[in-house]
């Protein structure tokens, strides 16, 4: 399966691309676009039929990163404490408790950072990670989803056999694909990117 990605400056011409692509005869639930504007993302589904990407599972990655973060911050806020209890010579009765309480505070970081890193959009919205998956090199995956983050509109075309890649690559750049390298600019030629999916 090959899969044809492009990035769009506007919703409109991100339309024009889906509508075409489907009079052209590429099938609705192979076609897909994601962006950041939620509002701007079910108008543009009602209006062509095609559904948003959701991206890709995070899996434990974002869980883990919560962990993380959340051991971190129990125990940037709980050790300043411990050893204030240690070095003020009157406080120093209550250095085990102080002890107790940043282990406390590192174990509860821990599984708060957890719960919110499961509960933060891990589920989808990994587009860099789904962009991999359709084959796109991980520097340009980088740059698809910095584009989508600046406001653009990521399309996507997926063909079974890759008999019509380049068809669909023709249609995106003729409604407006801007350049992968001009995401950040917003100028320069229509290009998009066809890439073979390496992982069915």
């Amino acid at each position: 399966m090959e899969s044809v990605v492009a990035l769009f400056p506007e919703p409109r011409q991100a339309q024009v691309a889906l509508e075409a692509l489907q009079s052209r005869g590429f099938e609705r639930e192979r076609l897909a676009f994601a962006m950041t504007d939620v509002v701007a993302e079910n108008d543009l589904a009602q209006a062509t039929g095609v559904s948003p990407e959701a991206g890709s599972p995070a899996g434990a990655a974002g869980v883990i990163r919560g962990s993380l973060l959340g051991l971190a911050g129990g125990l940037a806020m709980t050790t300043p404490i411990w050893i204030l209890l240690l070095i003020v010579p009157s406080t120093r009765i209550f250095a085990d408790g102080g002890l107790a309480g940043m282990l406390f505070g590192a174990l509860g970081g821990l599984g708060l950072g957890g719960l919110f890193g499961a509960l933060s959009g891990t589920d989808h919205g990994d587009y860099v990670k789904l962009l991999r998956r359709l084959g796109v090199p991980a520097v340009q995956a980088e740059k698809f989803y910095t584009g989508m983050k600046n406001g653009y509109v990521m399309v996507i075309a997926r063909d079974p056999d890759g008999a019509r890649a380049d068809e669909a690559m023709n249609i995106m750049r003729r409604s407006g694909a801007a350049k992968l390298d001009d995401a950040f600019s917003r100028k320069g030629a229509l290009q998009s990117e066809r890439v073979p999916q390496t992982d069915h």
